[in-house]
């Protein structure tokens, strides 16, 4: 099973990737705790990624799909996997697919976690990440609507896409994405 999960920040992607993940038996590829790792540990791509990430703004295309690329190439994801905050924009979604398409693999759902933008902020703030402050949460969201939300357009003309409320509690939720991805 392959498996995006989309929302925006605070939508629960990261708590549904891992419930996810733990009832699939897969791995998670969480994009932003790799970022943050790779920042705090010097790496090239957190060297790359941390003026972006502490301004709110996304690491550039190229530099995240040459990641993709190599992460997606290591043994342990072969038989499937969860990716949490990636893609970002149509444009990663689509060389996300030809880049499977070059391993000869496919992604079985884009799973949309679907929550109104007030509660949207609120998760966020009450989460309190070091890189959470008010103005980095509102560009997000801000770059959320600009450049993720087209994404749903790809994900459904494909018919990839599973629409989820995302405003209840997340064991109602991991039950509504399970009913789905395994019938």
């Amino acid at each position: 099973m392959r498996l995006v999960i989309l929302g925006g920040p605070g939508a629960g992607k990261g708590t549904q990737a891992k419930l996810l993940c733990n009832n699939l038996s897969i791995p998670l590829l969480a994009l932003g705790d790799i970022l943050r790792e790779a920042i705090a540990s010097e790496t090239a791509l957190g060297k790359l990624a941390m003026p972006y990430v502490k301004t709110g703004e996304l690491v550039p295309d190229i530099a995240m799909i040459h990641f993709i690329r190599r992460r997606l190439l290591l043994w342990d994801v072969f038989n499937g996997w969860v990716l949490e905050g990636y893609p970002r924009t149509a444009f990663q979604a689509e060389e996300l697919d030809f880049l499977l398409d070059d391993l000869a693999q496919e992604i079985d759902w884009a799973i949309w976690l679907k929550v109104p933008t007030e509660l949207l902020l609120s998760r966020s703030i009450q989460r309190a990440r070091s890189d959470d402050s008010p103005e980095i949460l509102q560009r997000r969201l801000d770059l959320f609507e600009e450049q993720t939300l087209p994404i749903l357009d790809y994900y459904e003309y494909r018919n990839k896409l599973l629409t989820i409320n995302g405003d209840r509690p997340p064991e109602e939720v991991q039950q509504d994405i399970l009913k789905f991805v395994n019938s």
